[in-house]
């Protein structure tokens, strides 16, 4: 069964996506606005498909922040990339460079106004994605960073990259940790299984704190709900 679910997800998302992806490029010169709607429109597609394909149904913990907020989520899958652009209030991403320049998909992100991030870490690119984030905030938007980097197999945690300290000291903002579990029913591979993806987002953390401090309270939160770990 889930291979039959994951078959037919495949067949309806990903020509949707495409769909989806076309529309965006083609109202890209109405402004960012515009973009965000597709956005959201794509968001929930893929949280229809999920849903009634998968049989996969998500559960929210804790309160959602509505003001310009450096969310800082756990990254399992794919799922959560899409689901927080319907949590919250049209949230800036965080996204590895290589992403943004996929083409036709890359104009369409740029479009919608993802903040895109070189791994290399170089004093230059972390200049870029400061000043990409600046915008955003100035544009009443949230900042959405995975701050490990990459997606991680459930109960493993990976090292915090350079890229959220220096967003959390830039932008002054508070910071909220999302734990999420998505791994287990949505991994990387193409067989999905059906469940329930929970995102609990921690409170606030407030700015001003030193990185050792900072990353360690992170860490342990978004990993919340993996029980035990081990580092990857």
């Amino acid at each position: 069964m889930p291979l039959i679910r994951s078959i037919l997800f495949a067949l309806f998302f990903y020509p949707g996506s495409v769909g989806a992806v076309t529309l965006a490029l083609l109202v890209a010169p109405l402004g960012t606005p515009a973009v965000l709607k597709v956005s959201r429109g794509w968001a929930y597609w893929h949280r229809w498909c999920a849903r009634w394909l998968l049989n996969i149904r998500i559960q929210v913990e804790g309160t959602i922040p509505q003001e310009p907020t450096l969310v800082a989520a756990k990254h399992e899958s794919m799922f959560e990339t899409l689901e927080l652009i319907i949590l919250l209030p049209d949230p800036a991403v965080v996204v590895k460079k290589e992403l943004s320049e996929i083409f036709g998909w890359g104009r369409a992100a740029r479009a919608h106004g993802v903040i895109p991030v070189d791994r290399d870490g170089s004093a230059t690119a972390l200049r870029v994605m400061m000043r990409a984030a600046k915008a955003a905030v100035t544009a009443g938007r949230s900042i959405v960073i995975f701050p490990e980097g990459t997606r991680t197999p459930p109960g493993m945690r990976a090292p915090l990259r350079p890229g959220f300290a220096g967003l959390y000291r830039t932008l002054g903002l508070p910071v909220v940790p999302v734990a999420l579990d998505s791994g287990r029913v949505y991994p990387k591979g193409f067989v999905k299984h059906a469940g329930t993806v929970t995102f609990r987002f921690g409170p606030p953390i407030p700015p001003g704190q030193k990185r050792e401090a900072i990353e360690a309270q992170v860490l342990d939160a978004i990993n919340a709900l993996n029980g035990p770990v081990t580092n990857g």
